[in-house]
């Protein structure tokens, strides 16, 4: 069975293709933003309920791209960029309203740990360093980082959970992980955040932090990949590494409900042996997630799963051709981004938006 999907809005890419990340869509309920980075500067457009692009506003990135990764909040006044240094929050005229320090993603032995950007720009450890995350909570009041720790000469990582309001550190756990890259999916309350950690094999975990206002708790789920959250909040969707299924969890406490196993549920394309389930879903309604086999597909194929059953519903159709896989844009949505990286789609299905 088929399942039109609707073309809700193409939103140009603010930076252009060249010179800039792909753009990408962060969500909150009742709020989206398209952030895209490039080195100098980072743009946000406020995206209204429809997806009609409003208000843009930049702000001047601290160093450039291969350093560090970007985040906004839900209100769009404060960028957090994670660097290999530090997580560093600041407002749309570039005053840096807090830092956190933190140890270098780059090599254990550092001696430019507390030194400005200049000085180990040049550096080509630090160009291609391994790198943490951070997100904002739903209310925009929290800052979730991952980042690394040095002390007695051991490395290990943690997830902080920040006031964002001035950058004081209110709870941490280690994440017993070894990084090379993490990815944050906020959750419609601020209570919850999944982390995924890319360690370059299979057992690469997903984290699943509970914030109670005193005590951070973190359930690991050992070799999967985090795709998307509910609308409601009450389960997230994840994949594994070898991209064999698709894991239903609990929200409450990352319990594993359900799983779709790729071969029993889609045929392999010509040539191949089996399909395989893509890194990167979408979860816009309760019974309907959109996922993808065949990411780097001339034509990649979108599946409608229905999350409580774990079974395919259909293909998804458009009426334009699409790259990549889909991505969450809150509740409701989703989005694809053009191939040639200057614009977004914004989608729903036919029969739903």
């Amino acid at each position: 069975m088929q399942h039109p999907a609707r073309l809700v809005a193409t939103v140009p890419a603010p930076l252009g293709a060249a010179g800039a990340d792909a753009p990408e869509v962060l969500h909150w309920p009742g709020r989206r933003l398209l952030v895209q980075h490039a080195d100098d500067e980072v743009a946000v457009v406020d995206l209204g309920e429809e997806g009609e692009a409003r208000q843009e506003f930049r702000f001047p990135a601290p160093w450039p791209r291969p350093f560090g990764r970007v985040t906004v909040s839900p209100g769009g006044d404060i960028a957090v960029f994670s660097g290999v240094h530090g997580v560093r929050a600041v407002d749309r005229g570039g005053d840096v309203l807090w830092e956190i320090q933190h140890g270098c993603w780059a090599t254990a032995v550092c001696a430019w740990t507390r030194a400005p950007f200049p000085e180990y720009a040049d550096d080509p450890r630090h160009h291609h360093a391994d790198r943490g995350s951070a997100a904002f909570s739903a209310d925009g009041k929290l800052v979730w980082a991952h980042v690394r720790h040095y002390s007695d000469n051991r490395a290990d990582e943690e997830w902080l959970v920040v006031n964002a309001a001035d950058g004081v550190v209110l709870g941490r756990a280690k994440t017993m992980t070894v990084g090379s890259g993490s990815l944050h999916f906020p959750h419609p309350s601020a209570e919850y955040m999944g982390l995924t950690v890319g360690e370059g094999d299979d057992d690469s975990p997903v984290l699943w932090g509970h914030w109670d206002g005193t005590t951070l708790a973190v359930e690991r789920l050992e070799g999967e990949i985090f795709q998307a959250v509910s609308p409601s909040g009450r389960h997230f969707l994840c994949t594994d590494p070898g991209q064999w299924a698709l894991y239903l969890h609990e929200a409450t406490d990352g319990t594993e409900l359900r799983q779709l196993d790729a071969r029993e549920a889609v045929p392999p394309v010509p040539g191949d042996d089996m399909a395989r389930w893509d890194y990167e879903g979408a979860y816009p309604y309760e019974e309907g997630a959109v996922v993808s086999t065949e990411e780097y597909a001339e034509v990649p194929r979108h599946w409608l799963v229905n999350p409580r059953s774990m079974s395919v519903r259909g293909l998804v159709t458009y009426p334009l051709p699409v790259a990549g896989s889909p991505r969450s844009a809150g509740a409701g949505m989703w989005h694809t981004v053009a191939k040639d990286k200057a614009s977004v789609h914004l989608w729903c299905l036919a029969d739903e938006g």
